[in-house]
């Protein structure tokens, strides 16, 4: 990585009250290489500048622990993980949880393994603690070894807010938190889920927006705590939720 965005990943994330160790630095520096290396095959970003991908992928990423107090021992769920963000940034800056990443794309979660297998040795992290999850949401979220068994659950442009509940509170522990992680429009969404976070057992307990350096643009980051049990009956079968939100 050049210098200068070396500078700039720790500048961004200095933003978020963030001093990470060189070593979680180095595992970050390299995903975001095999990030550059697997793009040239397969479909993983479209943001291919390196800066960009520092900012918007990686720093946006870490925005997420300006708002949830991420702990050692955590269990964390990255739902549609694509590249891998924002979990393996995530895990590399708390390398005491325990990550799963769930992605319904097989060729990214083959690249997801091949990153594992590089970045735990460089942050001391043992094999168990980081897994991939090759489905989708629906299908994941009624297995009993997944149903309300994280105490974080993460998404970042994935879907709507109305969808995207259903595709992640199902995951999220009583007393846990699901992070939204959207765009800067994200109040219209906001305000059209109000029904579809409380039928599913939520209730957003902040809602916070933050820019991101070098005029990287703005991340607006709703916080959603678990307050009762999902029904059963949700999440719907596969393509029902963006079909027909609730």
């Amino acid at each position: 990585m050049e210098q200068a965005n070396l500078a700039l990943l720790e500048q961004g994330l200095r933003q978020f009250g963030l001093a990470p160790s060189g070593a979680a630095l180095t595992a970050i520096v390299r995903h975001l290489d095999m990030v550059a290396e697997w793009n040239r095959s397969v479909n993983l970003t479209a943001i291919k500048d390196e800066r960009d991908m520092v900012l918007k992928h990686v720093v946006d990423s870490a925005a997420a622990l300006a708002v949830v107090d991420l702990k050692p021992g955590n269990r964390l769920i990255d739902v549609g993980t694509g590249a891998g963000f924002p979990g393996v940034t995530l895990k590399c800056l708390v390398p005491g949880i325990e990550v799963v990443l769930l992605e319904s794309l097989g060729k990214r979660c083959k690249f997801l393994e091949a990153v594992g297998a590089e970045v735990l040795p460089l942050i001391g992290a043992a094999p168990e603690s980081y897994q991939v999850v090759w489905s989708r949401a629906e299908d994941a979220g009624v297995k009993l070894e997944f149903r309300e068994q994280f105490d974080v659950v993460v998404a970042r442009a994935v879907a709507e807010l109305r969808v995207l509940a259903e595709y992640c509170l199902p995951f999220c522990r009583v007393g846990g938190e699901f992070l939204a992680m959207k765009g800067p429009a994200a109040q219209a969404e906001l305000e059209s889920s109000a029904r579809a976070i409380l039928v599913l057992g939520g209730e957003v307990t902040e809602v916070r927006e933050v820019d991101l350096p070098e005029d990287a643009g703005s991340r607006t980051l709703i916080r959603i705590k678990k307050v009762r049990s999902t029904a059963r009956t949700y999440p719907r079968k596969a393509g029902l939720p963006a079909k027909n939100p609730l």
